[in-house]
C-alpha cells in the first residue's frame, strides 16, 4: 500500500490563516479606536471561537 502524501499547502493552510487573522487582530488593536476595535475583536475572537470548538469536538 502506498503512504498517502500531503503537500506543504495542505497541511499548513488553516495554520498560517489562523496566526495572520490573530497578527491582523493585534495590529488593528494598537491602531485605535472606533473601527480598529471592532476589527481587533474579530481578528482575536475568531481564532479563539476555533479553538474552543476544536477542544469541544476532541471531549
Amino acid at each position: 500500500m502506498k503512504p498517502r502524501q500531503s503537500s506543504f499547502w495542505r497541511v499548513f493552510s488553516t495554520p498560517i490563516v489562523i496566526a495572520l487573522l490573530s497578527a491582523a487582530g493585534l495590529f488593528a488593536a494598537l491602531l485605535g479606536d472606533g473601527i480598529w476595535d471592532a476589527l481587533s475583536w474579530v481578528g482575536l475572537g475568531v481564532p479563539a471561537v476555533l479553538a474552543i470548538k476544536g477542544l469541544m469536538r476532541r471531549s
